[in-house]
């Protein structure tokens, strides 16, 4: 096997997660936008909220994020995460047999996942990165204010949690998700984009 085939394997994770962002982008894109601006309207980037916004918010936020995560347990379909999540906790012979499979996987697979995850925490750091460079070191939050976009009072978290709710946190998301599937060995069936499992 040669080194880019050697790599390729390696990294199957990292790369099944960018596979899935552009095959679905609207939808992910979608999801963390709401994120995104539920976030800078609790952070006050348009105006002081009452209480009672603030939790509903809360609420539709992190709603938009367990709907990402069940949209990508069922490989493109909520209906089929939603499924999956039922029988995760509906059947004890299935949770036992999942935890069985997924020790298995880990130790058989464990440079593999480790590969991966030095990898996602390099991108994550990346993203983190550039995050703090268009809120601290460039005049693109000085500008949202002054264009009337963001209110006077609105500080850099608006920036922050705004991008990082639409880059870091959805690519953080779906590649956990994956990397259950992965553990309980349902990954292959996304990568040769398998019909939806009932």
């Amino acid at each position: 096997m040669n080194l880019s085939a050697t790599l390729s394997h390696r990294f199957n994770l990292i790369q099944s997660t960018a596979y899935f962002i552009r095959k679905h982008f609207l939808v992910v894109v979608s999801l963390s936008l709401i994120a995104a601006f539920g976030r800078v309207i609790q952070l006050g980037g348009f105006g002081a909220i009452s209480t009672w916004l603030h939790i509903v918010l809360e609420v539709v936020i992190e709603s938009a994020r367990i709907l990402l995560c069940i949209y990508v347990l069922g490989f493109a379909n909520v209906k089929n995460g939603l499924l999956r999540i039922k029988r995760f906790f509906t059947s004890k012979g299935n949770r036992k047999q999942q935890w069985r499979t997924a020790v298995q996987k880990f130790k058989q697979q464990w440079i593999s996942l480790v590969f991966n995850l030095i990898l996602f925490m390099v991108i994550a750091w990346f993203f983190n990165y550039l995050i703090d460079q268009a809120a601290y070191e460039t005049c693109f939050y000085l500008k949202l204010k002054e264009g009337g976009i963001l209110v006077s009072s609105a500080s850099e978290w608006t920036i922050l949690l705004f991008l990082k709710n639409l880059s870091v946190i959805p690519f953080t998301l779906i590649f956990e998700t994956l990397l259950l599937l992965w553990l309980t060995n349902k990954f292959d069936r996304l990568q040769h984009n398998a019909q939806p499992v009932y």
